[in-house]
């Protein structure tokens, strides 16, 4: 077997897709020469501020309400060092490894860009940590989302002079110089603005961003599959995603969204066996409007990606060297774009699931399945079926709800003042990914419901893409039957939801999904 990849970084920045591999796939971090010289003429930069008398900020002067503070020279490869210690002050559970990674790669991304002024060794030292497998523990909570990911970054960072605490490859929690010492690594000796420079980035709300950005690209594509097993399941029509309805109200992600149903319900012997049934004149909003919903999440998506690929060309820090050699200060930490994003693919997302549930509901409700069991329960009154399945759904529906309240419009402020509005990108970020393992733990239960629905359908055979799809689903949670333990037959089929398989098995009869 081939070992993992290697991504190699310079001063251009990086791409979301060199981001997933580093983070999800261990893929190794090396540094290139034209990076590397990039970074050793900015730190010249820096070394002759030192020198000047004239105060600057992250040189030779303490930080935010602090700046005014000068700092003597002999003492300022120490500053940098309790600037990681006292900004270390996260509590709660630590984030995942796959968030840690990515910070840690997005942090030496721009590093690489030569605008920071750290010596190559910097990131140098965090692409070791990255290549042997360390990951820094990283606790939930402590970051603003303004002056950068603070505290997440100085957590990260303190692993990297021998400090903190790390998780290593085999799952043992060890002190970050132990963790060095396994990786036959010595702890960085910190100088002149390199700890600020460590932390005063986006990194952890890019990171999560670009990671939940390709989880969303999955579950997009599977809601549309999992309205399809629905229209199907409850005798619906395909007649309002044709494409001529689509042009006149020219919403991108709708188009692709009405396009992918269309191609997915397409030869279906349900559809046809009540095309010009009374019933079928108009199906409920849940049905008809499904493109609606889930292409203007496509859309908040698309926005959303747009917003990731600038953050990745930038370089986040404060102050910033420039290429005419000043030293001056920026706001570029602020993480208000990324929280906006965040914020509003949680909505997306949180809507995506809302209308999936309303579904659910209608295939389980006899008033309205036209003609399907109670709850697709065998025997109902014995059995429930699937009852319990869709509270399920409508409790992460809920939860979904509140999660998805913008926390972009929250501020407190911090820093005795001097930092009086701060972005909340991170908790944004955070609570983006909770969204998203919701939806697909209620996508799931859609697809469970459909497959058991179009089982019950026959000897009428759904479209071949939807019947692939029902298959598998019905493989992972089982056919209807007398009442047995449901959860694990969910957990099963939100593990395919997420890993991508549904999406899969239907793309492998139809192409890629759009």
């Amino acid at each position: 077997m081939s070992g993992p990849s290697t991504t190699v970084v310079g001063t251009e920045g990086a791409t979301a897709a060199e981001v997933l591999a580093v983070a999800r796939e261990g893929a190794r971090v090396e540094i290139s020469p034209r990076a590397r010289e990039a970074m050793e003429r900015a730190r010249q930069r820096v070394v002759e501020a030192e020198a000047d008398p004239n105060p600057v900020y992250g040189v030779s002067t303490g930080f935010g309400l602090l700046a005014s503070s000068r700092i003597p020279r002999e003492r300022r490869s120490e500053l940098q060092h309790a600037l990681l210690r006292s900004h270390a002050a996260g509590t709660g559970p630590a984030v995942e490894r796959e968030v840690v990674r990515a910070m840690a790669f997005l942090r030496v991304r721009s590093l690489c860009r030569g605008l920071s002024g750290s010596r190559p060794e910097v990131a140098e030292g965090l692409a070791a940590l990255l290549n042997a497998g360390i990951t820094p523990i990283v606790p939930e909570h402590g970051s603003l989302g303004a002056s950068g990911d603070l505290a997440p970054l100085a957590h990260l960072s303190l692993v990297l002079v021998g400090e903190g605490e790390a998780e290593l490859g085999d799952g043992s929690l060890v002190s970050g110089a132990e963790a060095l010492r396994a990786a036959g690594l010595e702890p960085l000796r910190l100088e002149v603005k390199e700890g600020l420079s460590l932390i005063n980035g986006t990194d952890g709300m890019l990171g999560m961003l670009l990671l939940a950005l390709e989880d969303l690209r999955v579950l997009l594509a599977t809601a549309d599959i999992s309205a399809a097993l629905s229209t199907e399941a409850l005798l619906g029509t395909d007649r309002p995603f044709q494409p001529e309805l689509q042009t006149i109200r020219p919403h991108p992600g709708q188009q692709r969204s009405a396009a992918n149903l269309v191609r997915l319900l397409q030869g279906s012997e349900v559809l046809a066996s009540h095309r010009h049934s009374s019933h079928a004149v108009q199906d409920a909003y849940s049905i008809r409007c499904a493109p609606q919903v889930n292409g203007a999440a496509r859309d908040t998506w698309d926005f959303a990606t747009q917003v990731a690929a600038r953050e990745l060309a930038a370089a986040v820090d404060n102050p910033v060297v420039l290429e005419d050699g000043r030293l001056e200060s920026t706001g570029n930490f602020h993480g208000e774009p990324l929280a906006f994003a965040c914020d509003f693919l949680a909505i997306a997302a949180a809507e995506v699931g809302s209308i999936s549930e309303r579904r659910v509901d209608r295939i389980l409700d006899p008033a309205r399945s036209q003609g399907l069991p109670p709850f697709l329960a065998e025997e109902a009154g014995v059995n429930s079926g699937l009852m319990i399945a869709q509270y399920t759904a409508a409790a992460m529906v809920a939860e979904n709800r509140r999660l998805a309240q913008p926390a972009s419009v929250d501020s407190v402020p911090t820093s005795g003042m001097q930092e009086d509005h701060v972005s909340m990108g991170w908790g944004a970020a955070r609570k983006l990914r909770r969204v998203l393992r919701n939806l697909g733990d209620i996508l799931a239960v859609e697809l469970l419901a459909g497959a058991r629905a179009l089982e019950l359908r026959r000897p009428l055979r759904p479209s071949a893409p939807d019947a692939a799809v029902a298959e598998l689903v019905l493989e992972l949670g089982g056919g209807v039957g007398p009442d047995r333990w449901v959860s694990p037959e969910l957990a099963r089929v939100a593990e395919a939801v997420r890993s991508g398989r549904v999406r899969e098995r239907a793309a492998a009869l139809l192409g890629e999904l759009q």
